[in-house]
């Protein structure tokens, strides 16, 4: 089993860098496998609504999004870490996930997805909530914790005095492993959930 990780902070070893860490320790113990993805130090321009993905199968904008979305296919999960910025992830991360998720449409479903986020004091829980939005779009199923994924302070070495947002992330690293171990464990011995996908509210009648 494998997880992919992505780094939304400018700060390769920063803050978000040291949640990220505790998780992946945590999936590591677990006998998950990560890979690491520093996306918030990159150049990402935001999605152009030209949807030459839906026919392609890869974002016209041929950068650290495909790279990632033929990962990701591969992957059983998706871990996603953020500075807070006006309550809410950083910028580049937002264009990053925007095109990552609207070109991987489809291809999403039944993988396990989990957010954390670093703030020094306030924003956590709102810049929370959009990372989770992602995942829930996409069909996928949401890891949880023992409390909302953040961690608090201006630096690591803050982060390290936050011994009960470390604990959540350890704790959110074991409940993701479990959750990969029991869809995996269910897909063997039933198999996935049949969808219906037929319906799609447009009104183009104006009524």
């Amino acid at each position: 089993m494998k997880v992919l990780v992505i780094n939304g902070s400018p700060h390769v070893h920063g803050c978000t860098a040291r949640a990220l860490d505790e998780v992946v320790a945590a999936l590591n113990a677990e006998g998950v496998e990560t890979e690491l993805l520093q996306v918030g130090s990159a150049k990402i321009s935001g999605c152009l609504a030209c949807r030459v993905c839906h026919r392609t199968g890869a974002c016209v904008q041929n950068d650290l999004v495909n790279e990632a979305a033929a990962k990701l296919r591969e992957a059983d999960g998706l871990l996603v870490g953020s500075p807070v910025y006006y309550a809410s992830p950083n910028g580049t991360l937002i264009s990053f996930l925007d095109r990552l998720f609207y070109s991987s449409e489809g291809t999403l479903q039944n993988k396990v997805g989990a957010a954390v986020v670093s703030c020094r004091r306030g924003g956590a829980a709102s810049a929370f909530d959009v990372l989770n939005k992602y995942f829930t779009i996409a069909g996928m199923h949401v890891a949880s914790s023992t409390y909302w994924n953040s961690v608090h302070g201006f630096t690591a070495a803050d982060v390290e005095k936050d011994l009960e947002g470390l604990q959540t992330m350890r704790n959110l690293g074991r409940s993701m492993a479990f959750l990969l171990k029991s869809l995996a464990d269910g897909r063997e011995r039933m198999g996935a959930p049949v969808l219906d996908r037929t319906a799609f509210t447009s009104f183009p009648d104006g009524k």
